[in-house]
């Protein structure tokens, strides 16, 4: 967050942000709740759609493999923090990086490293390495992160598909006119961040 401040500081204010599948929580969380430096748009899908509570935020139902109903002089920045790796498919993946590209709007995209040992959402070193059968099992017995167990083999197998790392050539590869910004522990990339017109 440190390193997004910087690089929105010239920027008007209150920014105007989009972002594609937050939480106010998160915003909460990071400290930016000050309505006259953000407004920001949270966009979901219905299942994760949640009235907003403060005044600078908008709940809003959409889909960010589809921003076509987007109205881009609304927003001064489109956002995403750790969404782009849920959504199944690198055909999905694909289709959200050109949404937001199509809305030629500075952005900032983050996702956790598909090389990075410990996997952020099951919490279990090397998981995404695992055969999935072996990761199906696992999960149908045991708690892995915030999932699980999920007795139901094919719950445990959508559990395990939603989730997609991505690697710094699948950043390049969506977001080939952004900047990448790798996020280190030590030696290590933890998560990549593609973003645009924000320097």
């Amino acid at each position: 967050m440190n390193f997004f401040r910087r690089l929105i500081r010239d920027l008007p204010r209150p920014l105007r942000i989009l972002d594609l599948g937050g939480t106010e929580s998160y915003w909460e969380s990071m400290g930016a709740v000050d309505t006259e430096a953000f407004q920001i748009t949270l966009l979901n899908l219905e299942e994760n759609l949640k009235p907003a509570r403060r005044e600078s935020f908008t709940a809003r139902l959409g889909d960010a493999t589809d921003l076509s109903d987007i109205d881009r002089s609304e927003f001064d920045l489109v956002y995403s923090n750790s969404v782009i790796e849920h959504l199944f498919t690198g055909e999905n993946q694909r289709r959200m990086a050109e949404q937001i590209a199509s809305l030629d709007l500075p952005f900032w995209v983050q996702t956790p490293n598909f090389w990075f040992p410990m996997e952020p959402h099951f919490h279990v070193l090397g998981w995404q390495w695992l055969p999935r059968e072996i990761r199906i099992k696992r999960l149908q017995k045991k708690r892995c992160g915030m999932r699980g167990p999920i007795p139901d083999r094919d719950g445990a197998a959508a559990s395990i598909d939603e989730i997609r790392l991505l690697s710094g050539r699948d950043m390049r590869d969506f977001f080939p006119d952004a900047r990448i910004y790798r996020e280190r522990i030590g030696p290590l990339t933890k998560s990549f961040v593609a973003h645009r017109g924000l320097v």
